[in-house]
């Protein structure tokens, strides 16, 4: 399974609102497509943030992926 179809897929699963932050650039992290226009290549550092009931589940899953 692609990275990016996983990630959006796992947040998805959450009630929160989770964005992908990159350098300027603030995407829909349960969106594939926007994932992969971020542009995020593997080793890039990137800032998830979610706001909401699960937000801290959500941030913790996120990270484990």
């Amino acid at each position: 399974m692609r990275p990016a179809y996983l990630f959006a897929e796992t947040a998805s699963k959450f009630d929160s609102r989770i964005e992908v932050v990159k350098d300027d650039m603030r995407i829909d992290g349960k969106s594939v497509l926007s994932i992969l226009t971020l542009g995020a290549a593997q080793g890039v550092e990137v800032k998830v943030e979610a706001t909401g009931p699960d937000a801290e589940i959500a941030v913790q899953a996120l990270g484990d992926l």
